[in-house]
């Protein structure tokens, strides 16, 4: 399944949708800016904490620095 890239198998529960017609119209596709490597010192407690919620600790960690980035932006440039 991994190779033909299924996820998970489908559900036989899983209701039906049916979009209303025009739905994609407007869509635009959006291609995420690259990311750069970096080497980063964190303190081991931070470090463990993103680790001991799982896979992806490092997408969580950019997600918060993300999430302050754009909350000092909002505060320097109020609307």
């Amino acid at each position: 399944m991994k190779d033909r890239g299924e996820l998970m198998p489908p559900r036989e529960d899983a209701p039906e949708i049916d979009m209303p017609d025009g739905f994609w119209d407007e869509a635009e596709v959006v291609v995420p800016a690259p990311k750069k490597s970096i080497h980063l010192r964190v303190d081991a407690e931070v470090l463990e904490f993103f680790k001991a919620q799982g896979k992806g600790h490092l997408t969580r960690m950019n997600a918060v620095l993300k999430s302050y980035v754009e909350a000092q932006k909002r505060q320097q440039n109020p609307r």
